[in-house]
């Protein structure tokens, strides 16, 4: 067993990391330039849902392994996953059910009950539902850093590597989780930035159900425990700052497809999806001074839900 690990990226990814290697028994310390709140990771609706990521198949079997996890983490009531109703619509033509969602229960939205929703009809064609789990950012990644600390992590921030190689020498596992940072840390051409935008807006009284429209223009609409994201943007961008046209267009589209009136905006976040080209990279490889280090990045809009999936798989890689 390896005495030190370090993990780079304290996003969701790094940090599902460091709870499960210091659970183990591990010495982990994460390091990273942003943390907590000022995370890509924060800025995500979070909700369980393979987006923006692939190849397919891995990607659905690291989504189906943190599916189940995170049920078991719906039941402690301080870690701010809840189990809610998916409501995935399409604004015109029938919708297909994925092969992966008919496991999880997944059923047609018949058209009376459509009728029923806080949902403009004419807005949206034809949809599914299923239960999912949703980790409120707001609570899901202190809970994490709470957990990792508890089992004798150690968290740093403002930390900056320009290469894997610079990590102190003590550590005998690289970890890198260091999402759209892997970019210019690892040299990957294949990773790119797809820029998400989402709105932050009150609680909306008759809003139990996530309602999310994956074609264009991207629209979801996620309740949590003390607000509502309102949703969103996929566009090719290094931008992180907060576009007021595109909150106005994010609110206005929201708005009208649940029927409301459009709600004051509390906040505006932005975050960069690390989407990877050729696919999420999990894999082992070694540093140019001899050390092992373990790529975990490139989930795109994914990495709530590939998250425990992915971890486990580094641990198996660690073992290796």
């Amino acid at each position: 067993m390896p005495k030190q690990i370090a993990i780079v990226g304290a996003g969701v990814s790094g940090l599902t990391c460091g709870v499960l290697f210091a659970e183990r028994g591990y010495r982990v310390s994460i390091f990273a330039d942003e943390i907590g709140q000022q995370t890509t990771s924060a800025a995500a609706a979070a909700i369980w849902y393979p987006y923006d990521a692939g190849p397919a198949d891995k990607v659905i079997a690291w989504a189906l392994e943190t599916y189940k996890l995170l049920i078991d983490l719906s039941r402690d009531a301080h870690s701010g996953v809840s189990m809610i109703e998916l409501r995935a619509f399409s604004r015109a033509g029938k919708i297909r059910i994925p092969d992966w969602a008919h496991a999880l229960g997944a059923s047609v939205i018949p058209s009376e009950v459509e009728g029923s929703l806080p949902i403009n009809s004419s807005a949206l064609s034809s949809g599914f539902a299923m239960n999912v789990p949703l980790m409120d950012s707001t609570i899901y990644l202190d809970y994490l850093a709470k957990r990792f600390a508890a089992a004798g992590g150690s968290l740093k921030a403002n930390v900056h590597f320009d290469k894997l190689e610079n990590v102190d020498p003590a550590f005998d596992f690289v970890i890198n989780c260091a999402g759209i940072g892997a970019k210019t840390l690892v040299q990957d051409v294949d990773l790119e930035p797809h820029r998400g935008q989402v709105a932050i807006v009150p609680k909306i009284g008759n809003l139990s159900r996530a309602i999310v429209s994956d074609d264009v223009p991207l629209m979801y609409a996620i309740p949590r425990a003390n607000d509502c994201v309102f949703g969103g943007t996929n566009e090719l961008s290094e931008d992180r700052h907060v576009d007021p046209a595109a909150t106005a267009r994010i609110v206005a589209e929201c708005s009208r497809v649940l029927n409301i009136e459009k709600p004051r905006v509390l906040a505006a976040r932005v975050g960069l999806r690390p989407f990877r080209k050729s696919g999420v990279r999990l894999e082992r490889d070694k540093l140019r001074d001899g050390r092992t280090v373990i790529h975990n990045y490139g989930h795109g809009g994914a990495g709530f839900t590939l998250s425990w999936g992915c971890a486990n798989e580094v641990d198996d890689l660690v073992r290796a």
